[in-house]
């Protein structure tokens, strides 16, 4: 009868409420379309959203090597799995302070006592202590302080583990961002070393009047002014193009001078995204999920705080032998034991548990707030580079037009001169102007497509708010 009332009385304990507020996610403000979102995007269904490599898309091979390659090397990367396990290791020792605790403690000493200590009749007697013990403890969470701490824990597990995502989808998207800028400053490095080379000719030809008689010297200086200009833009984008490479060697995890990426054509175009539902990009973006569980973890600490107005019960027992000569260690006779309940009831603080009370709620209001402001700001990304994707369509559209009237008025100019019926002036301007509209229809190519990956990003990537609990950390930077 005792052993079924002490099961009894033991399984309430451990069922015990905690005093922890009824948790709900927190109400995030309600969206219904984007609006920047247009009908200017093909349709496409919800599954086709990108998942895991979201880069693929983008069809450049080179990118999806360089992503493998992040993975791997990435050492902000690996700074993100270590705080991920540092975060679950503290949840996991929440977890155990929940559960009893056994110790098992062992000592020989010889030692000898004062003879001038009380009751020591003047005499220092020397002698040994043979002891050996187990020890048993447990505090029982009568009113979940152990549970509600360790649902905090388990939290903000959870949300290291949105900000592990968070991280890494960044790092992504800085990886294609600059891939595809230095792609654009491989193009627009071509085109300058072919203005370079025509302005060159230009030179050779107008000096070459000039000394015939035909050109007027302003000509020639006129045409040396514009082909230094061209080569001092095709230095200055050689030294973008040369800072564009060391940041994407620094993100693979690699020194700068061991890394070369030759140059290619930029021919990309962006692949088509599907914004999908406004009511699901808050299942999708890492870094809003971390906050809603932040928010969760700051509901549990409420808990926490509340238990302290209670009293603190625990339960401990010790056992095991001890005697003055090792070979009466472990004999009968040297056996002790001592079991018993114990409580802590809380008194007087002057005020400290009712501060603590208002901190853990002032931090639960804080975590809303966060989790609120994370939200918008997540809906204003996916607006803005819609809008960006959806006008510098329209922007690349004008910009190569305006390069092609460029180009032919650069040609008319050119032929106009050599007939002697304009003045070399109008030959600089027309040239300069095309090649400025060359380079600004490539400009936006390259904006374009780095507001794809954008978009992209502020999407969520190919993340899902199931991945909280079992987050891929295999063969991402992990250093298994």
């Amino acid at each position: 009868m005792r052993t079924r009332l002490l099961v009894i009385g033991l399984s309430a304990l451990l069922c015990a409420c905690t005093l922890a507020p009824r948790y709900e996610t927190p109400s995030s403000p309600p969206v219904a379309a984007y609006k920047e979102a247009g009908d200017w995007m093909p349709a496409a269904p919800a599954d086709a959203q990108p998942r895991g490599a979201w880069w693929e898309p983008f069809a450049d091979p080179k990118l999806n090597e360089l992503e493998l390659a992040l993975q791997a090397g990435s050492q902000d990367l690996r700074v993100a799995v270590a705080r991920y396990e540092q975060s679950r290791a503290i949840s996991r020792r929440a977890f155990s302070d929940v559960f009893p605790t056994v110790d098992a403690a062992g000592s020989a000493v010889r030692g000898s006592t004062s003879a001038n200590a009380p009751r020591s009749g003047g005499v220092s007697t020397p002698g040994n202590d043979y002891s050996a013990a187990l020890d048993f403890a447990w505090e029982i969470d009568l009113f979940g302080r152990l549970r509600s701490a360790s649902h905090a824990a388990h939290s903000r597990a959870q949300a290291s583990a949105g900000d592990y995502a968070a991280v890494e989808l960044a790092l992504e998207a800085e990886l294609a961002q600059d891939y595809f800028s230095l792609r654009g400053a491989d193009a627009t490095a071509r085109l300058l070393d072919d203005s370079v080379k025509a302005y060159d000719r230009a030179f050779e030809l107008t000096r070459n009047r000039y000394h015939g008689g035909i050109a007027a010297a302003t000509d020639v200086d006129q045409a040396e002014t514009q082909r230094q200009n061209a080569r001092a833009q095709l230095a200055s984008v050689q030294l973008e193009r040369a800072q564009l490479e060391h940041a994407i060697a620094v993100l693979l995890g690699q020194p700068p001078g061991n890394f070369t990426l030759e140059a290619a054509d930029f021919t990309g175009e962006p692949p088509a995204i599907d914004a999908g539902l406004p009511s699901t990009l808050l299942q999708r973006r890492p870094d809003v999920a971390s906050a809603e569980r932040a928010v969760a973890a700051a509901n549990a600490e409420i808990g926490v705080a509340r238990a302290a107005w209670f009293p603190v019960f625990s339960f401990g027992a010790v056992g095991g032998y001890e005697a003055t000569s090792s070979q009466a260690w472990f004999e009968a006779p040297s056996r002790f034991w001592a079991a018993g309940p114990a409580a802590v009831i809380p008194l007087l603080d002057a005020g400290g548990r009712h501060a603590g009370n208002k901190q853990a709620r002032a931090a639960f209001d804080e975590a809303v707030a966060h989790y609120r402001q994370s939200a918008l700001v997540a809906y204003q990304e996916v607006e803005d580079n819609l809008a960006a994707l959806r006008l510098l369509a329209a922007e690349l559209k004008a910009d190569e037009a305006a390069a092609a009237s460029a180009q032919r008025s650069a040609y008319h100019a050119d032929k106009r001169y050599a007939a002697g019926v304009a003045d070399y002036i109008e030959v600089t301007s027309t040239q300069t102007a095309a090649l400025q509209a060359q380079r600004s229809a490539l400009d936006a190519r390259v904006r374009r497509m780095n507001a794809a990956v954008a978009l992209v990003r502020a999407l969520g990537g190919g993340w899902t708010a199931q991945e909280l609990d079992h987050p891929a950390l295999v063969d991402k930077g992990a250093g298994e």
